[in-house]
């Protein structure tokens, strides 16, 4: 288990350390200048969303994931954040372009910038992860399907929250994130 788990944290390492910080901060201040973000993904991509969201939530920021019932219209000075390793999920493609029709910001995380998804997008990060469809130019894992792509957004994506805490702090530090956390546990 031991040798798993250290293969693991070095397939991560390597995957972060080719994320551009250009890309990644060039979003959180996009997160930073718009009036409301709306995030989607389907399965693990999506749960990753849910777990960034959440995180949004605590820190301020008027956050919704695609979807759920008390999600509102998307509006032209609001912010859609797609998640897809592929950048071609079909459902996050029709997201993309009725966002685009409205004139709302899309950005799209992703393996691949050329992606269907990327041409509707004004911005993308790319997070150079395996998927689960095994490309050549992919690196090497172990672990199953997009495991790989699906964790490293989640640390990117957490990261980017940090970001955001150090770098407009207004009035967040940890006792105002604790008072938006769940109560009922």
């Amino acid at each position: 288990m031991k040798k798993i788990l250290d293969t693991v944290a070095g397939e991560m390492q390597e995957v972060l350390s080719q994320v551009d910080a250009n890309q990644t901060e060039e979003l959180a201040e996009k997160i930073q200048e718009a009036n409301r973000i709306f995030i989607a993904g389907t399965g693990r991509s999506g749960l990753a969303g849910k777990m960034f969201a959440m995180r949004l939530m605590h820190s301020g920021y008027h956050v919704y994931v695609v979807g759920e019932t008390i999600t509102p219209s998307l509006e032209s000075d609001d912010l859609l954040l797609l998640i897809s390793g592929s950048g071609g999920t079909a459902s996050l493609l029709n997201y993309a372009k009725k966002a685009r029709e409205i004139a709302a910001s899309v950005v799209l995380v992703t393996t691949n910038p050329q992606s269907a998804i990327g041409e509707y997008s004004s911005h993308v990060v790319r997070i150079p992860a395996a998927t689960k469809k095994r490309l050549e130019a992919e690196p090497e894992t172990i672990q199953p399907l997009g495991s790989q792509f699906d964790q490293s957004a989640h640390l990117v994506l957490d990261s980017i929250v940090v970001y955001l805490l150090q770098t407009y702090p207004g009035d967040r530090n940890a006792e105002s994130l604790n008072q938006k956390h769940t109560n009922l546990e």
